[in-house]
């Protein structure tokens, strides 16, 4: 691989623009580099969680997301270009299905939390959803893929099934939400 990044201070963003991958430049605040930001803010978040010893079958899919990610962020950085596709979404349902399958059903609301590394994966899942939502918004006016917004859902739903995967391996199960009755009144 050849250096791509040889300078990292060009300058060229100093009057507020920034470049696209199509080579056209962009003001730093518009929309499309705001959801380009929140996809890197996403995988960050992830890699936080990747700094926990987590069992090699959470790891390894976990790195391909990291990598998934990378791509979405190219793909929004260049208009009319798609690199997720059916496939990336087809692994991330075959992912929540195969890590839900070991898991005991749902029977009440659970809080994030429980392990450092489970409340990790909420807090993923969180910002997945922020990032799903600025996608949609995006693609609300402008071209985008409609596998992008997917891929985003399905991977908050992973995030959702592993962290209470985390909190099961660990031997504490969920973090349930425990419903306040309203005060009596007077």
């Amino acid at each position: 691989m050849s250096n791509r990044l040889s300078q990292i201070v060009t300058r060229t963003g100093d009057a507020g623009t920034t470049g696209l991958g199509d080579g056209s430049r962009v003001p730093k605040d518009c929309q499309r580099i705001d959801v380009i930001g929140e996809v890197d803010e996403l995988n960050s978040t992830l890699g936080v969680l990747l700094a926990e010893d987590l069992p090699e079958t959470i790891r390894q899919p976990l790195l391909q997301v990291q990598n998934d990610l990378f791509d979405l962020g190219g793909e929004i950085s260049i208009p009319g270009y798609a690199t997720i596709g059916e496939t990336h979404i087809l692994r991330l349902e075959q992912l929540v299905a195969d890590f839900n399958a070991e898991l005991p059903p749902l029977k009440e609301f659970i809080l994030p939390g429980g392990t450092r590394a489970a409340a990790l994966a909420h807090l993923v899942r969180s910002v997945c959803r922020r990032v799903e939502r600025r996608v949609v918004s995006l693609g609300n006016n402008e071209p985008l893929s409609e596998y992008a917004r997917k891929y985003l859902n399905r991977l908050s739903d992973l995030m959702f099934v592993l962290g209470r995967t985390l909190n099961r391996a660990s031997g504490r199960g969920d973090v349930l939400w425990v419903q306040h009755k309203p005060a009596a009144k007077p």
